[in-house]
């Protein structure tokens, strides 16, 4: 039998190998785009594109604000670096996107387990930003805290399901001790934000789990003992609550950013001719939705809530037909996380909730936030992925009795 011929760069035939390789691969993606839930990866890229738009609104205020006279930042300099993370990150997601169910879930789990090492590592060795000590410098700057949200969903789902193989099992008990070993890691640093919202993720799988009823009030009960505690002897927490009540910088930082969010009306002043925007302490990430309300109106910040709101509708119908534990309790999860995190964010901004730190998903700037968040919605995508033809089978098999 005669072998190929040699393969000639440029000659315009490939070897059978390369050949079978370039085929497997077409396939592959076939596969992931017939699989991947299209209408969810729409609504993010829009977020993401409108994030693009927004960090260019507020990297001027930032920049200025943030040069010195050694260091003159360009009015782009946000802009420029977030370009190259969303780059990245939406290499991330995609990579991500593509991991099986089981994938997924083992990937989630692995990186729980080295991001709860980071985090015990962060106070002796992590570096301090405006007096918080969160980010391990590892040549580039690495907050754990961040990679642990999406970690932490997926572990916490599938700690939940065990109770599928055996109702006996202690399942609350041991996401109670993960979620407290977490929050005692998280108010070292300090970041009582981060730890309300990891609290608010436990609080929704538990419950959504079918625990008993009884046995979650009791831990919610815990959990607002836990936050009236905070308020008495924790610093951090009693700072942000009392700001949010009235006086002290941060309350007046809010409340900019809430005449910000209303300075540019129904369709905003224009891209770079707002002027609130330049007294905002973190406008690129924090207070980017005032940002956003002044130079793009208050228009643009709706159809940013919509799309939140359809992310979340979203994955919550993908789900009515799902018949396994982890996957419900997982992409759950993760949407619990990233919707929890952008209205919150949302609400800073308009004076309805303490100051939190928080940026919004998907459109604030950020580095180690912004791989985070697109490798969390990479696994979401992975998570929620479905064969079509199986649930078309599924539906013959339910209306007729026959498989087809």
């Amino acid at each position: 039998m005669a072998s190929n011929p040699p393969y000639v760069p440029g000659a315009g035939r490939l070897p059978a190998s390369a050949q079978r390789y370039r085929r497997t691969r077409r396939g592959e993606l076939a596969i992931w785009w017939r699989e991947i839930d299209r209408v969810l990866l729409t609504l993010i890229l829009a977020l993401m594109a409108i994030g693009t738009a927004a960090v260019a609104a507020a990297s001027p205020a930032s920049a200025r604000r943030l040069s010195t006279a050694a260091v003159k930042l360009d009015d782009l300099h946000f802009f420029v670096l977030h370009v190259r993370w969303q780059a990245l990150g939406l290499a991330t997601m995609f990579g991500a996107s593509l991991l099986s169910k089981e994938s997924a879930r083992r990937a989630g789990i692995l990186l729980g387990f080295a991001m709860l090492i980071a985090l015990m590592l962060v106070p002796v060795v992590g570096t301090s930003v405006n007096g918080a000590k969160r980010w391990l410098n590892l040549g580039i700057s690495l907050q754990p805290s961040e990679f642990l949200k999406p970690a932490f969903a997926i572990g916490l789902a599938w700690i939940l399901s065990w109770r599928v193989r055996d109702p006996n099992l202690p399942v609350l008990k041991i996401s109670m001790g993960i979620m407290g070993l977490v929050a005692v890691l998280l108010m070292v640093q300090p970041d009582f934000g981060s730890t309300i919202l990891f609290a608010a993720v436990w609080f929704v799988l538990a419950l959504l789990s079918g625990l008993p009823l009884r046995r979650i009030a009791i831990a919610a009960g815990a959990g607002i003992l836990g936050i009236l505690a905070a308020y008495l002897f924790y610093a951090n927490a009693r700072h942000r609550i009392d700001s949010f009540l009235g006086g002290g910088t941060a309350f007046d930082q809010v409340d900019l950013a809430s005449r910000t969010l209303l300075a540019g009306g129904w369709t905003g002043s224009g891209l770079w001719l707002g002027t609130k925007k330049l007294g905002l302490p973190e406008a690129h990430t924090d207070y980017i939705f005032s940002v956003i309300g002044e130079e793009f109106g208050l228009i643009v910040c709706a159809v940013i809530v919509v799309l939140y709101l359809a992310i979340i509708a979203r994955v919550l119908v993908r789900l009515t037909e799902e018949e396994d534990l982890f996957t419900v309790l997982a992409a759950t999860g993760l949407t619990a996380q990233l919707g929890g995190q952008a209205f919150i964010n949302v609400l800073v901004n308009l004076q309805l909730f303490p100051s939190k730190g928080m940026t919004l998903p998907l459109i604030s700037y950020g580095g180690s936030s912004t791989i985070a968040l697109c490798l969390g919605v990479g696994f979401l995508l992975a998570i929620t992925r479905r064969n079509p033809f199986l649930q078309r089978d599924r539906l013959n098999f339910r209306n007729t009795g026959v498989l087809k």
